[in-house]
Formats: C-alpha cells, structure tokens, sequence
C-alpha cells in the first residue's frame, strides 16, 4: 500500500519522508549542500553519500573478499560475483544478468 501521492505528478510512497523528499523534483530545491565542492541535492543521505567522494571512506566491506564500497548498494550489487546470483533476466530470451544496466545493454 502506498498512501502518499505525489499531488503534482501522481507517484505514490509508502512513507510521507518519501513524498516530502520526492516533491523536491519538482520545485528543484537541493537544501543539503556539500561544504567541500558546493554541490546540492535533495537528500541528505545522498550528501552523505557525496560526500565520501572528498574523504575516501568506504565503510561497506565484502565479508568474501574485503573488496570496501562508499554505498552499500554497491557492495550488494558486488556480493553477487560471489553468490553467482544472477536477478535481472531478458523476457525475450531468457538470459540473466548481475546488474540491471547489463540487462538493459543487452
């Protein structure tokens, strides 16, 4: 169930944060702003993510390998060169895929 929606453009969340968050899209307001580079963005976790650009911090490490990441959805993405994990399959064929970008490629 996604009770929140989106009065300008008719997307729903789950969590009114979400909405909040999403409806900066389309005023174009980025209120979290990186000290280092002056770059904005609409979230803050996002900033947070940036700003591992400028310190090097890579706080998500692969338990297989010790390969570190800055997100943990890079470290997921990672894990399944491990696991052989292939989740994004081609309906026309039926190839399968690590990544999303790659499905989209082929």
């Amino acid at each position: 169930e996604k009770p929140f929606s989106c009065t300008e453009c008719g997307k729903s969340f789950t969590q009114h944060s979400n909405l909040i968050a999403h409806r900066q899209i389309h005023t174009g307001k980025k209120p979290y702003t990186c000290l280092d580079c002056g770059k904005s963005f609409t979230r803050h976790s996002h900033l947070i993510n940036h700003h591992r650009t400028h310190t090097g911090e890579k706080p998500f490490s692969c338990a297989a390998c010790g390969k570190s990441f800055t997100q943990h959805s890079n470290l997921f993405a990672h894990r399944q060169i491990h696991t052989g994990t292939r989740p994004y399959t081609c309906l026309d064929c039926g190839k399968s895929f690590t990544h999303s970008s790659t499905l989209t490629q082929h």
